[in-house]
Parts: C-alpha cells; sequence; structure tokens
C-alpha cells in the first residue's frame, strides 16, 4: 500500500526546507569605549551587554557567534567580565566564535577580540596596545600662584595618593606602578591563553603597549587574516548565510519628566559633555 506523503504549510516547508539549510550567525557589536555605568549610551559594559550576550548564544544549531569590534580600550575589568561571559556561553552551547575588528581593538578592545577563537581585521584596521595607562594632571602650582590652600584631613596614611593637586610623591606612583603591573601580567596572560602559538613576536614587541595596523598584526599572530564580517562569513559558509544582529532593545513608550527628572536630566547632561571628551580622548590616542 502507498502513503502518500502530508503536504505541509509553506511555514513549515520553510522551516524544514529553505531556512533549515540556510547557516545562521549571530552578531553581536561591541562598539564604544569600555566602562561601567556612566551616562554615555555606548559605554560596554557587562551590566548593558549581559542581555545582548545571552540573546547571541540562544538559537540552537547556529554555525557561529560574531563579534563585531570597534572599541579603544577602557576598563579593564569590564572587558574581563564581557570576555569571560562570551566565553562561558560559547563553551556551554559549543558554539564557535568569530571576532572582526573594525577601525579599532585597542587595549581593552583587543581583549574582547580575544573571547573569539578566530579574530579578522581590515588591513588599515588598528589592533593591539596591550598595557596599561593611567593619566592625570598636577595643579600644585597653579593653587599657589592664586593663593589656595588644599585641605584634605585622611584616617589612614595612604587614603590619599596621588592628589592632582599636592607635589608628586615617589611612593605614591610605585604604588601606581605596582597595580598597573599586576594589570598587565593580567593581559598578557589572556592573550598568551587565547592566541597561543599563534604568537609570532617576542612579548617586548607584543606587551610594550604598541599598536600596529591589521596587516601588521597578521604577522605578529595577533590576528589570523584580513577580511571583513560580510565577505567573511559568506564565504565561509555560504551564500545562503543569515546573519542574525543582536541589538539592545529601546523603550516605545517614551516619557515625559517632571521637574524632579528634568533637573536629573540637566545635571546628566553637563556629566555627559565631560564624559564625552574623555571618550574622545580615548579614540583620539588612536587617530580616529
Amino acid at each position: 500500500m502507498c502513503t502518500v506523503p502530508k503536504t505541509r504549510s509553506l511555514r513549515e516547508r520553510l522551516s524544514f526546507g529553505l531556512l533549515r539549510s540556510a547557516p545562521l550567525v549571530s552578531v553581536l557589536r561591541l562598539s564604544g569605549v569600555i566602562a561601567a555605568g556612566g551616562v554615555l549610551r555606548s559605554a560596554l559594559s557587562l551590566a548593558s551587554l549581559a542581555p545582548q550576550i545571552e540573546r547571541a548564544f540562544a538559537p540552537r544549531g547556529q554555525v557561529a557567534v560574531a563579534l563585531a569590534v570597534n572599541s579603544p580600550g577602557g576598563s579593564p575589568v569590564q572587558s574581563a567580565l564581557i570576555g569571560r561571559r562570551i566565553r562561558a556561553l560559547a563553551e556551554e552551547t559549543e558554539t564557535p566564535v568569530i571576532a572582526f575588528i573594525e577601525d579599532v581593538a585597542a587595549s581593552g578592545g583587543y581583549w574582547l577580540a580575544c573571547a573569539a577563537d578566530e579574530i579578522f581585521a581590515l588591513p588599515s584596521s588598528i589592533v593591539g596596545s596591550i598595557g596599561v595607562v593611567s593619566a592625570g594632571f598636577g595643579f600644585q602650582d597653579l593653587i599657589r600662584r592664586y593663593g589656595i590652600e588644599r585641605r584634605v584631613h585622611t584616617a589612614g596614611r595612604r587614603k590619599v595618593i596621588l592628589d592632582p593637586f599636592q607635589e608628586q610623591d615617589d611612593e605614591d606612583v610605585a604604588k601606581l606602578r605596582a597595580v598597573q603591573d599586576d594589570i598587565h601580567e593580567e593581559f598578557k596572560r589572556l592573550v598568551r591563553t587565547r592566541r597561543g602559538d599563534r604568537l609570532a613576536a617576542s612579548d617586548e614587541i607584543l606587551f610594550s603597549g604598541e599598536f600596529w595596523t591589521g596587516r601588521q598584526a597578521q604577522s605578529l599572530g595577533l590576528v589570523d587574516g584580513l577580511d571583513d564580517l560580510y565577505t567573511h562569513l559568506r564565504g565561509r559558509f555560504g551564500a545562503r548565510l543569515r546573519l542574525r544582529p543582536v541589538v539592545r532593545p529601546r523603550s516605545l513608550w517614551p516619557t515625559r519628566p517632571g521637574i524632579e527628572e528634568a533637573a536629573a536630566l540637566g545635571q546628566a547632561a553637563v556629566t555627559a559633555t565631560f564624559a564625552t571628551a574623555e571618550e574622545r580622548v580615548y579614540w583620539s590616542r588612536f587617530g580616529l
């Protein structure tokens, strides 16, 4: 007796046919300065990115998760937290992760790229800056000129160090450098662990804090190849590839602020002005 196959609906045929055979890659964009909290919407932190990271690894059967990285760096703690969450979900779901560097992946930005199993960049991308930096100003002569007296009272001899209104103290600088060295060692361990024997230069070169173009970074083993996200993924998984951008949800119901909220928004606007200037400093270090 011959059995006539049941005719599927269009939705079912798409589900079991075309879409099933099309490879899926979720794209997670990591763009901006890396910082905890703050007023900049573009700032990257685990708190702001956690829902997106979870959604990026949610689809079953996807062939990879792609990271579109464009960051001049920032907080080493947030860099580590974001990278660890990506690695944890990649291992839990057994999903390959591929990073694509756009304009820059420097310092913490490269830390994020190292969460991927493979890293690609464009020839003119900026890559590296594997180091730690701390910058400030000294105003002690300025306040002395205007007869301003600095008054600071502490319980604990080392409670205040590197005060910009006091002369620089050698003990303070030594303490800062010890902290920087510790963070730098953690950064170096991460790069060695993630890149392994692909690294093709000495520690003195790779971890000097210097940055390179994508082409130079490839010769050093910091990236695996020169390509952009769309071209590489289509060449790797075929023309039927489906890219699934993972974006932050936006509120559909804007609210009108009251008096207190308006005052808070005004204060936030002033803070944002200074924060934007600080963000500009991060990008300008790499000519961007």
